[in-house]
């Protein structure tokens, strides 16, 4: 104990920009070798080059971290870096320890044999820096920057081409788009981004100077913001800087004020959009934060948050859905529509602002948080009434009313109205993916979609971003709100509410077990490659529970309904004994009572919904008393 204290006080006068001189083991640092295939994927790959295989890549929440060191403790002050404990070989899971290059290495190696050519683009949603968690070791300019490089460089490895010598176009050195995004750990401070052009947006521009397209460049050097057309003529990924929404960001103030850069890259995001349905296109909205929005946990100021759910809703024809990161969690949240308020947007009305809060997101606060989301979801319109056979299976019938009749509206109708209409267009979705870094389990997700119709060559498109003169600062022109564009009358429901091309089909979770993995290796190290794998958690396409046929509005109204419901129907229900895991000390307490209390059973949607939030890192006793139980 002696000697690590003395470390913990010699370290910080040692290092430099790495941990060149941290102790670490060797032989995990290196990249794995190709191991053989141990895929979980249950369709078939498609490896034709230049063919859409209709699947792409969700990454999220790397931080890697180059301190880690093996058998060091896990406790909060220690971080990994430090003592002895139980920090396994690649990665401490369940704790707050980022992750081990060993790790990143072996992500990058299973992504190289089970997913490569078979994947289209990747979505890459930030934070690729360690955390500034040990006050021993504060992170430097450097390191950020190094760890960001070190992930470029595991996607050169792996999708990079290997027939691109003379290529002067940096942009054309992968074999599929990969879209970038500032995480909330990818500057220093962590969470402060001030208005660009800055030191982060000029530092990023050469980082990612292979995966920002050349017209998107000043659009990224402004604010940290671009899009890539990942099928060309047909389908967008929009790379939103969530820093300016952040509510943990001390220097932004919301999205109502013209000079702020969250009011600017909204505008921007309106041009981009109006601009893509001008030439029938889709867009994939991506960034880092997601819009949380309950009691307890609002990350986006509310202002950005109103114009982001106008967006959605002004845009619902062109919006596939949205992608992000940041909480550690897997889960998804709806926007609701009916929830805007046109005079906080335009700034005529001062929103109620919570106080700032930490940025942590502990297992504490994610249950409360998560509890909070079942609860605005119990009051979802006619919650999970809809039970007829072809609506459970993702087929919704057209009712259409007479309005010259006086005929009563049957509840199906009432139904619809209230969710905006057969397609539920009140409504859209979030989806936000569990991280790699193993607060939990370490995670992928593998998406699904339709590709009917679609072109089939991919690559980059060079197109020029559509511009529209707006000054910044106000000192020109008084400024008058533009109001998005709402959909043609004639149009038909976008892809993210009627099913059609590019609407998402579901997607695939994987987790690697580090519980067994790092045991497995503590046993025999020399096996490390076979060892390592990203397992299946579920496909959303298969599932029972969530009985998803795709992800259209209508089926995640529903799967939110039933999660919610307190009252579950008995198919919802996971049937328990009266004495199931009671434990003896309750038995015995109660046994002189004449009638005890009839024992609760669980919804099991919301059981199921907890326990993948945590990536089945929670054991059932832990989960059941956590988030309770439901009357039977």
């Amino acid at each position: 104990m002696a000697m690590t204290a003395l470390l913990k006080l010699l370290v910080p006068l040692l290092l430099g920009a790495t941990a060149s001189n941290c102790t670490v083991d060797v032989t995990l640092q290196k990249p794995l070798t190709a191991a053989p295939v141990t895929s979980e994927l249950n369709r078939p790959a498609t490896t034709s080059p230049g063919k859409l295989r209709g699947r792409f890549l969700h990454i999220t929440d790397v931080h890697p971290d180059r301190f880690y060191i093996q058998a060091s403790s896990t406790d909060a002050d220690d971080a990994c870096h430090w003592g002895q404990g139980s920090a396994g070989a690649f990665g401490a899971e369940r704790t707050d320890c980022d992750s081990p290059i060993s790790l990143v290495n072996a992500t990058f190696q299973w992504i190289n044999d089970n997913l490569k050519d078979s994947i289209d683009f990747i979505v890459w949603t930030g934070d690729s820096a360690r955390h500034d968690n040990d006050e021993l070791i504060p992170r430097t300019e450097e390191q950020v920057i190094d760890l960001n490089e070190l992930l470029v460089t595991k996607f050169i490895e792996v999708f990079g081409k290997d027939d691109n010598i003379n290529d002067t176009d940096p942009t054309n050195d992968f074999t599929i788009p990969i879209v970038p995004n500032f995480g909330n750990n990818d500057i220093l401070p962590h969470n402060i981004f001030t208005q660009g052009p800055n030191r982060w947006t000029r530092a990023f521009s050469h980082v990612w100077r292979k995966f920002i397209p050349e017209e998107q460049r000043h659009s990224f050097e402004r604010g940290g913001w671009f899009f890539v057309e990942v099928i060309p003529n047909r389908l967008a990924v929009f790379s939103l800087n969530t820093l300016y929404f952040f509510n943990s960001n001390t220097a932004a103030d919301g999205c109502a004020d013209r000079s702020e850069p969250g009011y600017e890259q909204f505008e921007w995001l309106r041009i981009q959009l109006q601009f893509l349905r001008q030439r029938g296109m889709k867009a994939i909205l991506m960034g880092h934060v997601p819009p949380a929005r309950t009691e307890s946990k609002q990350s986006w100021d509310e202002t950005c948050w109103q114009k982001y759910t106008l967006w959605l809703q002004q845009y619902r024809d062109v919006i596939v859905g949205g992608l992000y990161g940041h909480m550690n969690i897997d889960h998804f949240m709806l926007q609701d529509s009916r929830q805007i308020d046109i005079k906080v947007i335009i700034g005529e009305v001062e929103p109620t602002k919570k106080p700032r809060k930490s940025n942590d997101f502990s297992i504490q606060s994610s249950a409360e948080y998560l509890t909070e989301l079942r609860s605005g979801w119990s009051q979802l319109p006619g919650k999970a009434k809809i039970r007829n056979k072809e609506a459970r299976n993702g087929i919704w019938p057209s009712f259409d009313l007479d309005a010259k009749t006086n005929k009563r509206k049957s509840k199906h109708e009432r139904f619809l109205e209230k969710i905006g209409g057969e397609w539920g267009e009140r409504y859209s979705a979030t989806l936000v993916g569990a991280s790699v870094v193993p607060n939990y389990y370490p995670t992928l997700r593998v998406f699904e979609y339709n590709t009917t119709g679609v072109e089939e060559d991919i690559g980059y498109a060079a197109v020029s971003e559509h511009e529209e003169s707006h000054n910044r600062g106000g000192h020109s022109k008084r400024h008058r709100f533009v109001m998005p564009k709402p959909p043609s009358k004639s149009q038909p429901p976008g892809p993210a509410y009627s099913p059609q091309s590019l609407s998402l089909l579901g997607y695939t979770q994987y987790f690697a077990n580090l519980t067994r993995i790092n045991a497995a290796f503590a046993s025999n190290p020399t096996s490390a490659k076979s060892q390592f794998i990203y397992e299946l958690e579920y496909d959303t396409r298969n599932d029972t529970i969530y009985g998803l046929s795709d992800l259209t509005m209508r089926n995640c109204i529903d799967l939110a309904a039933r999660i919610g419901s307190y009252k579950p129907r008995a198919d919802d229900l996971l049937p328990q004994d009266v004495d199931d895991d009671l434990s003896v000390a309750k038995k015995n307490k109660h046994k002189k009572k004449k009638h005890h209390k009839k024992r609760k059973a669980i919804n099991k949607v919301w059981y199921a919904f907890v326990n993948r939030a945590f990536v089945g890192a929670k054991d059932e006793d832990t989960l059941r008393d956590q988030f309770g139980f439901v009357e039977d």
